[in-house]
């Protein structure tokens, strides 16, 4: 495989994907003759910063390829960790270039316009002479067992909450709900209040709440969530950003409260189940959701979005039609890429069906022993089994879980057993140092509410 003139060599590729180029390896081939220094940093909220030293070639033949690797390395960092703002040092045309694209009509106006809205802060690229340090500040978060707490996570379909009494679950509910389908943010918060108010008669008192809910939080506020994705953008700001906090303070007052991204949730769950930290949890359904918990079993506040981070390097890789970008896990690892592998393998779907009818296609196929639909989840598994060795080289995690309805039944299965094969015998010097396994009995009676209800702690 030949990229920009920089040859990949794989032992395992994807049989309905030949094409596939892992971008951990496109960036290693390319940083082996790449020797002028450049440092990149991303300024997140309150002072957090992103920061990377890395090289270039800086030779007008090899310009193309410059430019691509850091592209690929900058949206990286945007999705990974968030920010407003980029800092360039070391070369003037990598400025110039970034400046080039993450600009209204750039290659990368999604992102610069996203991030700018996240952040509530104009985006910029600006040259430097010295890198600043990268700076986080993660919080210890999760595991409060003590006292009378509520649970909620919010979905696209249900919501579910859980009232905890010294970490005991003496009550959860589903609901099912419509919140992508309404367009005001009242149906929201009225299902927000049902349901605490629910789980509160089941309990004396109310110590704390813990929401669980996709989308993008900062500071408890909610800055972009797919569950809002039909509220107007002019009363988005005055209705949806503090929904959850409206909704916990109104009920009962002034309580301790946590709000954070699902997938945050999903991996403090894992965390709990193992008894262990340093925990990336992937779910891949409608999308891929990620969540993460850091070596001292903190949650790092970082966007953890990897559903936009690149992970192919091929051009023709497919294209994400929301966020117009290509070759991003979204495609790969969701219900997107059983739909797309299905075609090739020779599995009709038809048109009719929605997304996740044509899952169940293939999961059906697959059940009843189909070698097409065992080229699909064989597929995802080399595409996995790459991608979790650069998911280790970006967070340094030691458990992956890995989640959602493309990993349940056979095909799951066939994909664990494909990614932990090619980590193996393409990535021999991360055994025992990345542990990717199913969830298990233990973390199912944790769940996600119940992770959710641990997240604050009480006032002392």
């Amino acid at each position: 495989m030949n990229r920009f003139g920089i040859s990949v060599e794989l032992k395992h590729v994807p049989p309905l994907d030949p094409e596939f180029i892992p971008l951990l390896r496109f960036n290693r081939a390319f940083l082996a003759d790449a020797k002028k220094p450049v440092g990149i940093a991303v300024e997140r909220a309150d002072g957090q910063m992103a920061a990377c030293h890395t090289f270039i070639h800086g030779t007008p033949e090899m310009a193309e390829a410059d430019h691509y690797y850091i592209n690929r390395l900058v949206k990286t960092i945007l999705w990974m960790k968030g920010g407003f703002k980029i800092y360039v040092s070391g070369d003037a045309d990598t400025c110039a270039y970034l400046r080039s694209v993450y600009c209204a009509g750039g290659g990368q106006e999604f992102d610069w316009d996203y991030m700018a809205n996240v952040f509530e802060h104009p985006f910029e690229v600006v040259e430097v002479d010295e890198l600043p340090a990268a700076k986080d500040s993660p919080k210890a978060m999760g595991g409060h067992l003590e006292g009378c707490r509520i649970g909620f996570d919010a979905g696209g379909s249900d919501r579910k909450v859980s009232a905890v009494i010294d970490g005991e679950t003496v009550y959860s509910e589903e609901v099912v709900w419509f919140p992508k389908i309404n367009s005001d943010p009242d149906y929201h918060y009225e299902g927000i209040v049902a349901a605490l108010k629910s789980a509160a008669e089941h309990m004396p008192r109310v110590d704390a709440v813990g929401v669980s809910s996709a989308g993008v939080f900062i500071n408890d506020r909610t800055m972009s969530a797919s569950l809002f994705l039909q509220v107007p953008k002019e009363i988005y700001d005055a209705k949806v950003k503090d929904i959850y906090i409206r909704a916990i303070t109104d009920t009962f007052g002034d309580v301790p409260y946590s709000v954070i991204n699902d997938g945050d949730v999903s991996a403090l769950a894992g965390a709990m189940s193992l008894n262990d930290n340093s925990v990336l949890g992937i779910a891949m359904g409608t999308s891929e959701a990620v969540g993460y918990v850091d070596e001292q079993g903190r949650i790092t506040g970082w966007l953890n979005e990897l559903a936009f981070v690149p992970v192919d390097a091929h051009p023709d890789a497919m294209r994400d039609e929301w966020s117009g970008d290509i070759g991003c896990g979204v495609k790969y690892f969701s219900q997107d890429g059983v739909i797309k592998l299905a075609p090739r393998a020779g599995i009709e779907l038809g048109e009719d069906l929605s997304p996740a009818e044509k899952l169940k296609v293939v999961q059906k196929l697959m059940e009843e022993g189909s070698e097409a639909a065992a080229k699909v989840y064989e597929s995802i598994g080399v595409y996995l089994g790459h991608t979790l060795a650069y998911y280790h080289d970006l967070y340094g995690c030691r458990h992956v879980l890995l989640l959602g309805r493309v990993m349940s039944g056979k095909g799951g299965d066939l994909i664990l057993e494909t990614a932990k094969k090619v980590l193996a015998e393409e990535y021999p010097e991360l055994e025992g140092k990345i542990v990717p396994e199913l969830p298990d009995e233990k973390f199912r009676r944790v769940g996600q509410s119940m992770a959710a209800a641990s997240l604050p702690e009480l006032k002392k």
